[in-house]
């Protein structure tokens, strides 16, 4: 069924954003450091807990007078229903006329059937291979899993499998997993000559089982496996390839045996698809007990989305604050900043899911938006970043929104407490460090010792807005609450926006034209077509490939 709901521009909705502009023209003279000292319990007011999770937004250059101005909006905007129209299957990503039901996939096995079949599948496939079961056409135990994919199908499984490494499965020996994406053959072919193809598995994940970037490497992965086991072709599909998509059919055409193939559906977009089996490399790693869990601290945040108050609702409050700072203060930037090296994927994650689900610049009833729909985002693991773009962030020319992500204990479970000792050291100090950027950042030189006089060029001006998000530690739990967190997160700023998050057609039509320029560097059929830039720039190519 498609939504039907008021549009983003009623009269209503209007009114309540024009009080929210008249507000953000006091707040544009607010300063960090005034807001702190005329509320003492300012923390109090503008920290929520949920899920594991503490997210506290008191450096951030809002009141509580603010968030209920936008929660007005909010309500304005018809978010309420939206919510409920997510949560019971509507179309609400109506360019395709589908449902968005990524919170599906984390539901209880009652509720989900379906899904919960391919779990039993995706189950049956970790533990035949943690236990040496899965053999290649040789006969060899698997020790390798080569993950075939890109965007989604690589991005969010290389995230957590990176992030969850320490939890190790309960039983057997989990084979060491890669991750391959870039169409160039630049990942895989050094990564083949590492590999033995007797002990090598390949995953080839794509929705649509059509990606060019994951059919050529899919390709080469099977060229590589066929030179080395000429007389068993037959074998070398079903010994060494599974096959993740939502077209079987194309699965079975390209080769992969239907014993080897799991499905997700159309109602799951890319980047939302690591809760399916596109997260076979995630359950690698750890298990299905702890992949399992990554589903529940998923789930357990849904429910905390759909039926908490928004004044206590932290993925609402989450995406109502950078409304609040890309709209009203201005502020176009935003950067990632986990304080946790196992986190160093999570930045680029947020980027794709964010940059690619509101990049957009077409209202629901089909106008160009006249506001800002997404801000640019970057990140890095915070202690390699202080050692490079903080420099800008503190000194620098421009605001920049922040994200400090960070666990409160380190909660590696292997070792004896002797070995884990210097590694709670080390937390320890990079926790210090998180807590004192955010400071410095929100206070500037008033967080320093008084009586310090300083020259202009060591001057820190402050007044830089940031959010903290603290785990209680990294376990597949909370990341799972982490994770969704920032999916609701993206979709109460779509509503806000009044665009569908759920779609990529910049990224289909970068595809299309990418298939059509084949050509013209092949034979240079096409390029009369061409503006005289990439015209000349593909006849360069071409000639040099040539010589």
């Amino acid at each position: 069924m498609t939504v039907v709901l008021p549009l983003h521009d009623t009269l209503t909705a209007r009114q309540a954003e024009h009080v929210v502009r008249q507000h953000a023209r006091e707040a544009a003279q607010w300063q960090l450091t005034d807001l702190f000292g005329h509320d003492p319990g300012r923390f109090d007011h503008l920290s929520l807990q949920a899920c594991g999770l503490l997210v506290d937004f008191s450096k951030q250059r809002i009141t509580q007078e603010t968030l209920s101005l936008l929660r007005a909006l909010a309500r304005e905007r018809g978010l309420d229903r939206w919510i409920q129209c997510l949560f019971q299957g509507k179309e609400v990503n109506w360019t395709e006329s589908r449902p968005a039901m990524h919170w599906r996939l984390r539901e209880d096995a009652e509720q989900a059937p379906e899904v919960d079949a391919q779990l039993v599948l995706m189950e049956r496939i970790v533990e035949r291979l943690h236990s040496g079961q899965w053999r290649g056409c040789q006969g060899d135990a698997i020790t390798d899993v080569v993950n075939i994919g890109v965007g989604g199908s690589d991005l969010g499984p290389l995230m957590a499998s990176v992030a969850l490494h320490e939890h190790y499965p309960a039983v057997g020996v989990r084979p060491r997993v890669h991750f391959v994406s870039s169409m160039d053959g630049s990942q895989i072919a050094p990564l083949l000559d590492e590999l033995n193809p007797a002990t090598t598995l390949m995953v080839v994940s794509s929705k649509s089982f059509t990606t060019v970037d994951t059919l050529s490497n899919a390709a080469t992965a099977r060229a590589w496996l066929e030179r080395a086991f000429p007389d068993m072709n037959g074998a070398v599909p079903r010994c060494h390839f599974i096959g993740v998509s939502a077209q079987p059919e194309r699965m079975t055409s390209w080769g992969i045996h239907p014993d080897n193939q799991l499905r997700l559906w159309d109602w799951v977009g890319g980047r939302y698809s690591l809760w399916s089996a596109i997260g076979l490399p995630i359950a690698l790693t750890t298990g299905m007990d702890y992949f399992r869990e990554l589903l529940a601290g998923a789930h357990d945040m849904d429910v905390h989305f759909r039926d908490t108050p928004w004044e206590r609702n932290v993925p609402v409050t989450h995406g109502l604050v950078d409304v609040w700072n890309l709209n009203f203060l201005d502020i176009t930037a935003r950067a990632v900043l986990p304080y946790d090296g196992r986190l160093k994927h999570f930045p680029a994650y947020v980027e794709q899911l964010e940059m690619e689900s509101n990049g957009k610049s077409v209202t629901r009833d089909g106008s160009t938006v006249t506001h800002h729909t997404c801000p640019v985002i970057w990140g890095e693991v915070g202690p390699n970043a202080q050692h490079a773009f903080y420099q800008l962030l503190h000194q620098g020319t421009q605001p920049v929104a922040c994200e400090f992500i960070v666990a409160a204990r380190h909660g590696r479970r292997n070792g004896n407490s002797a070995e884990l000792q210097p590694l709670e050291d080390q937390h320890r100090l990079t926790v210090a460090n998180c807590l004192a950027q955010s400071r410095l950042l929100a206070l500037g030189e008033s967080a320093l010792p008084p009586n310090e006089p300083l020259p202009a060029f060591m001057h820190y001006r402050g007044n830089q807005p940031s959010t903290t998000i603290m785990l209680e530690a990294l376990s597949p739990r909370q990341l799972g609450a982490l994770v969704a967190l920032y999916e609701h997160k993206v979709f109460v700023q779509a509503v806000l926006w009044g665009i569908n998050p759920f779609d990529q057609w910049g990224v289909e039509m970068g595809k299309r034209i990418a298939k059509d320029m084949v050509k013209v560097l092949d034979t240079g059929e096409g390029a009369e077509g061409l503006d005289v830039s990439t015209a000349s720039l593909a006849d360069y190519v071409r000639q040099l490939q040539e010589n």
